[in-house]
């Protein structure tokens, strides 16, 4: 007998999706009319869902801890990979930031700088320049500078330099742009100057210790460590009164003639960066409110001398009219005792001759 094989038929997938597609169709109908996501929505597919909610939160917070950890080394693992480009990039801002605050806080302390400088001419009335040090000096031997001003900004030979501490030196070569400043501290240069306390005069001259010398002061002076020296201005080249330095020793030997008196410059040029050039024709440097006050004594004094003055022309003029008045009444007294004198001899000589009075009176007139 022969067997048959018999093969089961094939559900097409087209009805098995017909199928389905009915199903949604008919729980979505009966999902609205419950009231679908309206509130107080309520029947079966509603609270079928509020039950398998219930049931399946736990399952969600368990899942959520359990993959904490590994969403947190995702997480590191891709900022690692992403570290390349993205901490080079922080890394090249944050070098524009640091470069952006150093120069803000070198403009700061230039200005500073400048500001104290300004402080200064303002201070004194100074007719100055204010310069950048291009080149410090180089050697012990070769005490100069070189300054940012020259010609064109009014910059001569032989002008002062000066800092906020005192004198530095003296303009020794002017170019259009730039000038060469001879430093006190150099073995060519002088300046006259006189000690502060007892106003004793010497020059001071320089070294290639970088110390000054203080020449010329007699064995009698009293010279004591601290004291401050001054220029005196004599001989016109700086004004008088800029400060110097202060004596830091002073000795002599019994063959000596002079003292041997050093002295410290306060003005230490490697501490600055920028100087004062002083262009005016000032011959003595003053504390602008003292000048001040001399202008004001010198004022009253001018004042008080022409009130002396016009006093002294009051006293002559009355006493000019005094005189004029006097005079007219010395005269009024003199031409009185006239009259009196020839009356009494008119009268004498009408009683003694027989003439009659009117012929007396005409003779007298005669």
């Amino acid at each position: 007998m022969a067997l048959s094989s018999h093969k089961p038929r094939k559900v097409p997938g087209g009805l098995a999706a017909l199928f389905l597609s009915l199903i949604a169709v008919v729980l979505l109908s009966v999902w609205s009319y419950e009231g679908g996501s309206a509130p107080g929505s309520s029947g079966i597919l509603h609270n079928l869902r509020s039950a398998t909610s219930l049931l399946t939160t736990p399952l969600d917070h368990l899942a959520s801890f359990i993959g904490a950890p590994g969403k947190a080394v995702g997480n590191a693992l891709t900022n690692l990979s992403a570290s390349s480009e993205s901490l080079l990039e922080l890394q090249n801002q944050n070098d524009e930031l640091v470069a952006t605050v150093a120069r803000l806080e070198e403009y700061r302390l230039e200005n500073e700088r400048l500001s104290k400088l300004l402080e200064l001419a303002d201070a004194y009335s100074l007719e100055a320049v204010g310069a950048r040090i291009l080149k410090p000096a180089s050697d012990s031997w070769n005490q100069s500078l070189t300054i940012s001003k020259g010609a064109s900004d009014g910059i001569a030979v032989g002008m002062p330099v000066m800092s906020p501490n005192g004198l530095i030196g003296q303009v020794e070569q002017t170019g259009p742009f730039t000038s060469v400043v001879r430093l006190l501290t150099d073995l060519d240069s002088g300046v006259a100057v006189f000690l502060q306390a007892n106003r004793s005069e010497g020059v001071v001259s320089g070294s290639v210790e970088g110390l000054l010398y203080l020449r010329y002061i007699s064995l009698d002076v009293n010279v004591v460590p601290g004291d401050v020296v001054v220029t005196s201005g004599a001989g016109g080249v700086y004004p008088k009164g800029i400060v110097v330095g202060e004596v830091t020793s002073a000795s002599y030997a019994p063959s000596d003639v002079y003292q041997t008196v050093v002295v410290k410059p306060l003005a230490r040029v490697s501490r600055y960066e920028e100087i004062l050039v002083l262009t005016g024709r000032q011959t003595e440097v003053i504390p602008k409110q003292e000048a001040a006050t001399n202008d004001l004594e010198a004022d009253e004094g001018h004042q008080s001398g022409e009130t002396t003055e016009d006093a002294k022309a009051a006293e002559t003029e009355t006493t000019g009219v005094a005189e004029t008045t006097t005079a007219p009444a010395a005269t009024g007294v003199s031409f009185a005792a006239k009259a009196f004198a020839r009356a009494s001899a008119f009268a004498q000589r009408a009683v003694a001759s027989p003439v009659p009075p009117v012929a007396v009176a005409a003779r007298m007139n005669g």
